[in-house]
Parts: structure tokens; sequence; C-alpha cells
């Protein structure tokens, strides 16, 4: 098996059975996810397949781009395989089974090869880490794969420094915030992985950033306008986004503006000027 890195190797190995009904079974790299069958159409290559699977998905024709996509996938396809563990992970066209979602995600990083990666694939490995982290973070109903934080902490750590990844930053530093089985609550950690994050417009690590910032934490003093700017940002982009569950950015951004002076807002607003121009 491809090796990605050497000092991960038991942590994937130890990922990478999952029980269904009463049976097991180990993931082979040209396996499809779990109960589902092989596609009826023959494609000329997983190029193709990946190809029609998007351009299926792109129309509605969920059932012929979930054809495709399997197609690709048991080629070791690792776009197809994202694609496949995104839908089953959202019950995006298909039933929602993080089971086979949790599959797909372990067979691109079970086939990824740090000394002969393909840099085009290098944003879906990544992301497959950040998902296998927040699964062994959570664990799966059903499944072997139980709450798990210290795993979950060397997958966003690997994605985080090999890839610079924005998501596992951000979990990284939840994971110091909140602190979770061997791990231990580390709030200067935290802060460096969110300022490692917020740089890269991640608008949920803007927000804990700059609610940090304003109040102070650990020690170190408040920094009031400098976190009501990240705040002012994370708060426009939660807006943008329209979705119910960034409220929480909205009201640690309301809390912070009703408390700050005409300065410090004056201020803020002047930094949230000048990052936006960047």
């Amino acid at each position: 098996m491809p090796t990605f890195s050497r000092a991960l190797l038991p942590m994937v190995a130890g990922c990478a059975v999952l029980a269904y009904g009463s049976g097991a079974r180990a993931l082979d790299s040209n396996d499809y996810a779990a109960s589902d069958k092989a596609p009826l159409q023959i494609f000329k290559n997983p190029q193709q397949a990946l190809r029609l699977g998007v351009d299926g998905y792109r129309a509605g024709d969920v059932k012929s781009s979930v054809e495709a996509f399997k197609y690709a996938a048991a080629n070791g396809n690792p776009l197809a395989r994202w694609k496949l563990g995104k839908m089953y992970a959202d019950g995006d066209g298909v039933p929602h089974d993080d089971g086979k979602a949790f599959d797909y995600f372990t067979q691109i990083v079970q086939s990824y090869d740090e000394d002969d990666a393909n840099r085009r694939d290098l944003s879906v490995v990544s992301n497959a880490f950040v998902a296998l982290g927040v699964y062994s973070l959570n664990g799966i109903a059903n499944t072997p794969v139980k709450p798990n934080p210290e795993r979950a902490l060397e997958m966003f750590q690997y994605a985080a420094l090999t890839f610079g990844n924005a998501d596992a930053q951000y979990n990284l530093a939840r994971l110091f915030l909140d602190g979770a089985g061997d791990i231990q609550k580390d709030t200067r950690q935290a802060a460096r992985w969110l300022s490692l994050a917020a740089e890269k417009n991640h608008y949920q690590a803007e927000a804990l950033l700059g609610h940090m910032l304003f109040n102070g934490f650990d020690g170190f003093a408040q920094q009031r306008a400098k976190g009501l700017m990240w705040l002012t940002l994370a708060r426009d982009a939660a807006l943008e986004t329209k979705d119910a569950k960034d409220q929480w950015i909205v009201d640690l951004y309301a809390k912070a503006a009703g408390s700050a002076s005409d300065n410090d807002r004056q201020v803020a607003i002047y930094y949230a000027e000048e990052r936006r121009k960047r």
C-alpha cells in the first residue's frame, strides 16, 4: 500500500475497518463503498467517467453521476471518491450514510503517497484528512468508529502542517480551546492556529480569534480594536452565507460592538477596510 506518512500508517489502518451488519471488512483501494453495486455502464477510463459524473451531477441526473463516480472511484480517482464521500455525508441525492462517506474518505487517505503526489489531488487529500478527523472526533453511530480525540488531533495536525488547510487549523484550535480526551486545554496554541486560519479568511476562525483578542486571554492584554476588526469581518461573511448555524458569530459581534468604545469601533472599521484591500 502506498504510504503518505510512515508515522500515520497505524492510525489510518485503525480507521480502515468498518462493520456492516454482522460482518466486518477491511477497505481496499479498489472497493466500492459497502453495499454499493458495481456500475452497469462501461466507461472508457476513470477520467471520462469523472467528467460524465460531474456533468450528470450539474444537470441533476444523480443516478448517472453516482454510477460514473463509482466507476472512477473504483479505479482510484481521488476526486470521484471525494464527490461520493460528500454526497453520502450530506445526503445529497443519495441516502445519508456516514459509514459510506467514511469509506471513501479513507480510500483517499490510504492511497495518498506523499513522495509521489499529484498536485491536482492535494486539495482533495487535505480535505479528506479533515473529514476523517471530524469523524474521529465525533464517532459514527452503529459502527466501530468511536470518538477518538487523539486520532482526530493527528488527522488535523497532518492536514494543517502538510497542506496548510484552514479547516484543519480551525479544528485544531477548537480542540485546544475545549480540551477532549487526553488533549489538554491550551489557549495560546488555540490562538496560534486561529491566527493562521483567519489569515486565510476562515470566518469562523476570525470570529473566535476576534472574541479572544477583544476580551483578552491567558495573560494577554485585550486588543479590542483588532478583536472587533476580526469579529466584523466574520460577521459580514456569516451574513453572506445566510446559514442559521452561523448565528453565534453574529451574536459575538453584537456583544463586542455593544461594549466597544467609539474609538475601538472607528479603529476596527479602519483595520477591516485595510484588510479587505489585500
